[in-house]
């Protein structure tokens, strides 16, 4: 996983990531692109690497997690981004996270990932073992797809994660939008461009999504 000397500035809430699409304006508008000494520039990942791990309708094997943590009261958020090594994105988080920070439990901590895939039933389990050792932590997940999720042990996983107090949703085109001008780095007068896809694949997901956890609301 890159470096966590995360970008700081204004970000989304845990629910309603719309409300906070326009609050980075101050920081990314007017469109003329990154400058060329942005800081931010070498946390970014690339327009195409958006487009082939978040677009709902590729199946790409590798995943991407974006990632944004905010710390107590704080408005400061620092933002970085991660892929797969010999382990999975959730896996690398988690023990990067362990092993640079130090939390008191007088501090909360919010972490939200905007991840191309949703994790698996094994990355579910150590989710919930980290967050039962960082008490402090809570963690809101937005995929941009559901992974293999016809397989009983992943959807398990997942209503296991939302048992635990996990937010999972389906990314949208706020989602898809904020990432675009937060995690890309995007062309010049392109900040508020980003590829929009079909709203049907990701309604699709979001049905599969829902029918996964009523089960965990009906038990």
């Amino acid at each position: 996983m890159a470096s966590d000397e995360g970008e700081m500035g204004g970000g989304p809430g845990k629910h309603h990531i719309q409300d906070a699409v326009a609050s980075d304006e101050g920081e990314m508008g007017g469109g003329p692109g990154l400058p060329a000494g942005d800081p931010t520039l070498r946390r970014r990942i690339e327009p195409w690497e958006f487009e082939a791990f978040f677009d709902p309708r590729e199946l790409r094997k590798e995943a991407c997690l974006l990632y944004e943590i905010k710390w107590g009261t704080s408005h400061k958020i620092w933002r970085n981004s991660g892929k797969n090594t010999t382990k999975h994105v959730e896996v690398n988080f988690i023990e990067k996270f362990a092993s640079e920070r130090h939390l008191r439990s007088s501090i909360s901590c919010s972490v939200i990932w905007f991840m191309s895939w949703s994790p698996c039933w094994e990355c579910c389990r150590a989710i919930r073992e980290f967050l039962r050792q960082q008490p402090s932590v809570t963690l809101v997940i937005y995929v941009a797809r559901l992974y293999h999720h016809m397989d009983q042990q992943n959807r398990q996983g997942l209503r296991d994660l939302v048992s635990s107090g996990v937010i999972i949703q389906i990314m949208r085109a706020p989602e898809h939008d904020h990432c675009w001008r937060n995690f890309v780095n995007y062309p010049p007068g392109k900040d508020v461009h980003w590829p929009r896809y079909l709203p049907l694949w990701m309604e699709l997901y979001a049905l599969e999504l829902h029918c996964i956890i009523l089960v965990t609301e009906v038990q």
